[in-house]
């Protein structure tokens, strides 16, 4: 299996009970942002995708790494499969509440909840539920999540 190995990023991979692992460990950030969309593309490219994202060791998360998790969801959504994220961390579920984006992924606590949930549902979630507008990575860059953000908080106007 392949992994990523940057000076911020470290990935592992394992497939448990069907279901493709990856484990992140340090920091998803502008530097280590492309090799992992470009490792979750080729995971992501058959149909039916099942993946499991393990975050309990990230160390940090910035726009161009919600922009990798957005970019993976929409792929995963298109091809009728699921994607489920691990982690605890209360700073990461608070970013995901404050973009807006707690309710476009599934998250669980341990990685056992995230496969047990595999097995007992025959069909994806009612996940085809579109990141909302301005939220999904475009060709202005995962920068336009955090902007958008900034708007819809009224910090600034939309020009």
């Amino acid at each position: 299996m392949t992994e990523i190995h940057t000076t911020t990023l470290r990935s592992s991979e394992r497939v448990l009970a069907g279901t493709t692992v990856v484990e992140l460990r340090g920091e998803i950030d502008l530097l280590s942002a492309q090799p992992l969309s470009a490792r979750l593309d080729a995971l992501t490219a058959g149909p039916c995708p099942d993946l499991v994202l393990d975050l309990r060791h990230l160390s940090f998360i910035d726009c161009a790494g919600l922009g990798v998790l957005c970019r993976a969801r929409n792929r995963i959504a298109a091809g009728y499969g699921r994607l489920r994220l691990v982690t605890d961390d209360t700073r990461f579920l608070r970013i995901l509440r404050h973009t807006h984006l707690s309710g476009v992924f599934e998250v669980h606590a341990r990685l056992s909840d995230a496969l047990a949930r595999r097995q007992e549902s025959a069909t994806p979630p009612p996940a085809r539920t579109l990141i909302p507008r301005g939220y999904a990575v475009t060709s202005a860059g995962p920068h336009a999540v955090m902007a958008d953000v900034a708007v819809n908080a009224g910090l600034h106007d939309r020009t």
